[in-house]
């Protein structure tokens, strides 16, 4: 749905700052967003305008705000002209599509992430984990964020593709989504020669060009791989996705799946090793399984170790703010808001936010312990996975992914911080640790 962008002219009513000429406010959004989104809402309350790299968008904070667009009862909010930076590089992507179209494309997806997917899944998880991670016994050192990035990739290349570990074709496909991943945050978004857009746009025809060739040969032979789940897929009419289609879809899960989970990984081995007490309960946590590869059955027993790890997605969100462009008028907190205005939401902040969090500024586990229950004083206090008919479909793929990763991690080895490791951070787009977070590592 093509709506035409509101103009400066009808968003004037609504208070903020522009800043830098064509920058507008994007430095201070880089440094610390949270800190720029809490001085905003402190200044000019619930609804605040502001500029960054010549556009105009609309903030609405608190919970409140996050489950009316999230839930958005009245169809007004679009996600995929919100997501515009990625409109070239992965068009047609689950979350790039609206409404009753976004609904269809989901539900024929949804048996890819049911029991018996998730258990083939898991059996090809626990096998590449335990080959991966065995090549760090040699370290006594380890920068953890390039570590773990490699993993997820050649990991996602083995339970999505099917690819086995070691495939020197992965290579070459983890490269380009690396390449694709890059241009979709580039400033310049021209393709000329050398430059990060070009290679996202390449990353992009080479992965149409061999996933195209690959759709035939999963048809014929389907594995239990994700991507022979998509094509094979079939509508409630019995009708199959077009190639295009199955293309858009695994380009873009793949990107969301691989990024999300190496910055929340990355958040929670930072965190067990900051506070080593909370290492200690996940390990002693995972000592009381039964000995061997985790099973299905196992997940629900490994309660800590989900409660360090929802603590870590709300101590560093991987996608702390989320856009949405309006199709129509709106109004909110008694502010009147224009079809077209960019419009913006922060899960990440509310995740912050002393109204909803005893002390949000320090990491607490067992905030989300049964008695305390914090997460649920709003519906919408956390929401690291979105919420309403986008809300990430690969949520329970996510959680189960970090519990088998921990529990082989926690089990073979210890890990502390070297002196000064993980002080810094990148939040935005994807938070990152900027020193790649070297740790010291023990065999157990």
């Amino acid at each position: 749905m093509t709506v035409q962008p509101a103009r400066l002219e009808s968003l004037r009513h609504i208070p903020g700052r522009k800043g830098l000429p064509f920058l507008g406010n994007a430095l201070d959004f880089i440094r610390d967003p949270y800190a720029a989104s809490m001085r905003n809402y402190e200044e000019y309350g619930p609804v605040f305008r502001q500029y960054m790299l010549g556009e105009w968008s609309v903030s609405l904070a608190g919970a409140d705000a996050v489950e009316y667009v999230l839930t958005d009862p009245d169809k007004n909010f679009s996600s995929k002209n919100g997501w515009w930076l990625l409109k070239e590089i992965f068009p047609g992507g689950l979350m790039l599509r609206d409404f009753d179209d976004h609904r269809a494309h989901r539900r024929v997806m949804q048996p890819a992430f049911r029991a018996a997917a998730m258990e083939d899944y898991l059996l090809r998880m626990n096998g590449g984990i335990a080959q991966l991670i065995r090549a760090w016994e040699a370290d006594e050192r380890l920068e953890f964020y390039p570590a773990i990035k490699a993993l997820t990739l050649k990991l996602g290349a083995a339970v999505f593709m099917g690819l086995p570990l070691g495939n020197a074709e992965a290579d070459a496909l983890n490269k380009a989504f690396q390449d694709e991943v890059a241009a979709s945050l580039a400033l310049i978004r021209a393709p000329l020669p050398g430059t990060t857009y070009k290679k996202g746009l390449d990353g992009r025809a080479y992965l149409t060009r061999r996933f195209a060739e690959m759709i035939p040969e999963r048809r014929a032979d389907p594995g239990a791989d994700f991507f022979s789940q998509m094509a094979s897929a079939t509508d409630e009419d019995g009708k199959s996705w077009t190639e295009q289609e199955i293309i858009d879809h695994l380009n873009f899960l793949m990107m969301a799946a691989h990024d999300t989970t190496t910055s929340a990984l990355t958040t929670m081995v930072w965190a067990m090793a900051k506070w080593p007490q909370w290492q200690d309960a996940v390990h002693e946590e995972v000592l009381a399984l039964p000995h061997g590869d985790l099973t299905m059955k196992d997940l629900p027993q490994l309660e800590v170790t989900e409660r360090v790890f929802k603590e870590a997605l709300r101590f560093m969100p991987p996608v702390p703010f989320i856009p949405r462009q309006a199709v129509r008028a709106f109004e909110w907190q008694g502010v009147k808001i224009p079809a077209g205005a960019n419009i913006g939401i922060s899960p990440g902040m509310t995740m912050m936010q002393e109204e909803y969090w005893t002390d949000p500024e320090m990491f607490d586990p067992d905030r989300f312990t049964s008695n305390r229950a914090e997460d649920r004083n709003h519906r919408f206090a956390w929401a690291p996975f979105g919420g309403g008919t986008h809300k990430c479909i690969g949520l329970h793929f996510a959680m189960m992914q970090v519990k088998a990763f921990t529990a082989q991690f926690v089990r073979k080895y210890r890990v502390s911080l070297v002196d000064g490791a993980g002080e810094k951070w990148h939040r935005v787009p994807i938070p990152k640790p900027a020193d790649g977070l070297p740790l010291h590592i023990v065999r157990r």
